[in-house]
């Protein structure tokens, strides 16, 4: 179904001729409870369908192992999206979270526990937050080659900002516990 704007709305941007600039972020994926295949590709969707943002880049899926979580937790799937978006980094942290909420996450007092869904902002542009809710780039994107790999078979040269290259992260860290599921692709649809 095609909706037609509505001609008596005025866009707020139109009147004061605000130009919101056109950032490209990188969104990284989990899940390892429940239908793991079937949440990350309703994520993808949902991101997808979300206003002023735009995908442009869905990795290859890989399977991990736990990382700092409790020692009965099941191994991930994980993905990175690349989208371009106009939102604000507090705008897209709040779709991350309504989207997290939507497929199931329950947030209890265990670090890392397991979940259904785990959106995470690795970068939002070139911004920097230091805030307690939103911390930009990701802290600890850095270590993790379960975000590392994803990003990088999409982004050979990317960078993440105050940490280096994703290229020479990926090479420190290694792979282990990072496979690749050839079988399993995710897309918009």
């Amino acid at each position: 179904m095609t909706e037609t704007p509505n001609p008596h709305i005025i866009d707020a941007d139109t009147l004061t001729g605000e130009m919101r600039p056109i950032r490209r972020a990188v969104l990284s994926l989990g899940s390892n409870l429940g239908e793991r295949m079937a949440t990350l590709q309703g994520a993808v969707n949902a991101i997808a369908d979300t206003p002023e943002v735009w995908v442009t880049g869905i990795s290859p899926i890989y399977e991990t192992d736990p990382v700092d979580c409790p020692d009965d937790a099941k191994t991930f799937l994980n993905a990175v999206v690349l989208i371009d978006t106009t939102l604000a980094a507090n705008r897209l942290l709040d779709r991350a979270l309504s989207i997290e909420e939507a497929f199931g996450r329950e947030r209890g007092d265990v670090v890392n526990a397991p979940r259904t869904l785990d959106v995470d902002l690795i970068v939002v542009g070139d911004r920097r937050s230091d805030e307690p809710h939103l911390v930009l780039p990701h802290p600890r994107a850095a270590q993790r080659a379960f975000v590392l790999k994803p990003w990088f078979d999409l982004e050979p040269d990317a960078v993440l900002p105050d940490a280096g290259p994703i290229s020479e992260l990926l090479a420190d860290l290694g792979m282990d516990g990072v496979r690749l599921c050839e079988d399993l692709t995710l897309e918009v649809e």
